[in-house]
Order: structure tokens, then C-alpha cells, then sequence
């Protein structure tokens, strides 16, 4: 289950130490003022999601579930699959993802806290309209309207948290929400068998919380190209992000596979990793240092383990470099939940890797 930070720091570093890894195809060329108002249906009840994925050396396995960030509103989440697994499991592993600890007692924590909200506003009280070029500011007003109403509040924020709080509102206007209900389905599940779970946390520590806030504001990210790619997003990508929440939820994996996730994260991700703080904090290598704990951990249960049962982004499961691609080079048998054993067995061997 996805841990939510506590802070728009903390939010902005675990932002900035997402996996953000897939190759999509960029989205099309946008025009001001152009906004996309296909409504399409979401999916609703009771529903399976995909399959499994196994990965598999020497009589143990390990299945792993592919998360994607949105899903239908209305639907209802039962997968007779993944009960049984993890019934059968001796250990379940949480998904990918950074613990960002502030350094600092709880006074010191209160006394941030004026910081931490400043930080999220633009400088010298300076509105959107100021920060923007105009061409982009001329695409947010009717966003603005159609999703955020008459509210003047986020005329204040910088645009990465603008950009943030438009897409929110964006997805839940179209019936999507996000994927919590499949953690906490899996966390019931793991205490019901009694089955022990592992986070596969990063835990980012800010030895100077003050300091961080005073970079943060001095050195922060360049707001715009994520800005700019959000409202590409919300204009263009909307139709495609349900059709994908859609394909999860029943378990379309040829959709999921042709409907890369939606890159706007990824603008967003470079501009935070990129930031003179991001350099001065040390969080520009967070990516590489979660994805290498994560793997780790998967080795680890393989070889300790009869069963184990994991959750990976479905961007980690599904890109060719992504984590179950590095498992298979490491000589694991990697099956997709439409493929057999058949399939692996045709298929040619990674490059360098050696089955065991």
C-alpha cells in the first residue's frame, strides 16, 4: 500500500523519487484552449483486475500484481486469484516507495510547518498569471473553471502544485479514483492467513528540514514543463486514462499494453530530480536506489520462500527495463498471465543471464 507523505515537502520529495519509468509516447501537440470533453464510461461492480505475473527459479515462485495510479470510481475489486496466492503465500511484499523522515523533534515539526505551506505558494505573492507565459495561463483559465470552479486560493500556489490539485480533481470528475482499495483489500487478505508483510521502503532522511525548505525555495523546480505537460494531459490523455483504468479493472491486458501510462509525471519527476535542491538534498538518484532495494527484496523472498505474493507500478512490470525485465535477465523464468510455460520455454535467454 502506497504510504501518503505528510508534508507539500514531503510530497514534493516522494514526487520527486517516483518510479517514473516508462517510455510513452508523447502526447499530441495541444492548442490553447482546447479541451477534451469525451465522457467515456467507466467500468462499474464487481470486477477481477489482470492476472498474475510468476516469476520463478528452483520450485519458488513469485506472482506479482501490476498497479496502475487510476481506476474506475464504481468498481469493486474481487480477485479469487490473488486470495488464493496469498492464502498459499509465506510472505507479501508492499509496493516500491520512499519514506521521507524529517530529522527533527516535535516542536521542531510545528515550527516547520509555516515553512513547509509557504513553500508551496509562489514567491513575493506573485500570482499564475505572473509566473506563466501567457500562452499556458490562457489554456489553465478554462481548466481552472470547468475543474477547480471560481476558487482564487491556487492563483497563489506555484504551478507544480496547481498542476497537482487540476489533475486531482480532473480524474474524479471523470469517475476515476485512485487505487487504494487494492492495498488495503491486500493488507486484509495478509492478516486474515496470518501471511507476514515486508514494505520495500526508501527511507529518505532530511538531516536539515530548515535548510531543505530554504533550497526548496530558493532552487526549486522548473515548474512550467510540468505544468504545461498536466494540461496536456487533462486536454488530450483523459479518454485513454479511463479506457487504461477500464483495461485493469477487467483485466484487458492487450489494452493496458497498447495504452502506456500518461507521462505528465515524468515532466514532473525530471523537473524535481533536475532542481538545484534535489542536487543539494541528494535525491536526484532515488529512483535507482528504490528500484535496487525492491529487487533486492524480491531476490531475497525467491530464495527464502516457496510462495510470495508482491505489487509493482504496472509501468515496472510492463516496460522492457523495468523490474520483472531485470529479474529475467538475472536467469528468473518471467510469465506473463496470458502466456504458459510453453512460452518461456520458446523464448530466447537474456543476454549475459544464466538460469539457475
Amino acid at each position: 500500500m502506497f504510504r501518503k507523505p505528510k508534508s507539500w515537502l514531503a510530497l514534493l520529495l516522494a514526487l520527486g523519487a517516483s518510479l517514473a519509468q516508462a517510455q510513452d509516447a508523447p502526447a499530441p501537440a495541444a492548442s490553447a484552449g482546447a479541451i477534451t470533453n469525451l465522457q467515456t464510461v467507466t467500468v462499474s461492480g464487481v470486477q477481477p483486475g489482470p492476472g498474475l505475473w510468476k516469476v520463478s527459479r528452483g520450485g519458488h515462485t513469485l506472482w506479482v500484481l501490476g498497479l496502475i495510479r487510476t481506476l474506475p470510481e464504481r468498481m469493486q475489486w474481487r480477485s479469487g486469484e490473488v486470495a488464493e496466492v496469498i492464502a498459499q503465500s509465506q510472505e507479501v511484499l508492499e509496493p516500491p516507495s520512499v519514506q521521507v523522515k524529517a530529522d527533527t523533534n516535535f516542536l521542531g515539526k510545528l515550527f516547520l510547518l509555516p515553512s513547509v505551506y509557504s513553500a508551496r505558494k509562489n514567491e513575493d505573492g506573485k500570482t499564475l498569471d505572473q509566473v506563466l507565459p501567457s500562452a499556458l495561463y490562457a489554456r489553465w483559465q478554462p481548466l481552472k473553471q470547468q475543474y477547480l470552479g471560481n476558487g482564487r486560493g491556487v492563483e497563489r500556489w506555484r504551478p507544480i502544485f496547481a498542476a497537482m490539485e487540476l489533475y486531482k480533481k480532473a480524474l474524479r470528475q471523470h469517475g476515476l479514483r485512485g487505487n487504494g482499495e487494492i492495498g488495503g483489500t491486500v493488507d486484509a487478505l495478509a492478516k486474515q492467513h496470518g501471511v507476514k508483510q515486508t514494505l520495500t521502503q526508501y527511507q529518505l532522511v532530511i538531516e536539515k528540514p530548515r535548510q531543505a525548505i530554504k533550497a526548496f525555495k530558493q532552487a526549486g523546480p522548473d515548474d512550467v514543463a510540468c505544468f504545461g505537460r498536466t494540461l496536456d494531459s487533462i486536454e488530450h490523455d483523459l479518454p485513454a486514462i479511463t479506457e487504461r483504468a477500464n483495461a485493469w479493472a477487467t483485466g484487458d491486458l492487450a489494452t493496458l499494453r497498447r495504452l502506456p501510462d500518461s507521462r505528465y509525471r515524468d515532466a514532473c519527476v525530471e523537473a524535481l530530480t533536475g532542481a538545484g535542491f534535489a542536487r543539494e538534498l541528494g535525491i536526484s538518484d532515488v529512483p535507482a536506489r528504490v528500484e535496487a532495494g525492491w529487487l533486492a527484496a524480491a531476490e531475497r523472498a525467491l530464495a527464502a520462500n516457496t510462495t510470495t505474493f508482491a505489487m509493482l507500478p504496472m509501468d515496472s512490470v510492463l516496460d522492457a527495463g523495468g523490474y520483472l525485465a531485470k529479474l529475467k535477465a538475472k536467469g528468473y523464468t518471467v510469465l506473463a498471465p496470458d502466456e504458459d510455460e510453453g512460452d518461456a520455454e520458446d523464448a530466447p535467454a537474456a543476454a549475459g543471464s544464466t538460469a539457475r
